[in-house]
């Protein structure tokens, strides 16, 4: 195995936990909405899962583009 091909695995591996991390975060913003809190937490936990969701799936698509040998 090449190094660009374990670099790819690496990267999609830390966009995955955060992904999960910021899940997390977000039904945190949730709770903190319910309990009185502003609403920009919820705008800002949507935010941060939605662009941990894009970087997951830009690695992704870089993982299924290589070649395999």
């Amino acid at each position: 195995m090449d190094d660009v091909g374990m670099t790819n695995r690496i990267s999609a591996l830390v966009s995955i936990s955060g992904a999960v991390a910021s899940v997390f975060l977000l039904l945190a913003a949730i709770r903190q909405y319910r309990s009185g809190g502003s609403a920009l937490w919820l705008a800002a936990g949507v935010t941060i899962l939605l662009c941990a969701l894009f970087a997951v799936v830009r690695d992704v698509k870089r993982l299924r583009a290589e070649p395999t040998t």
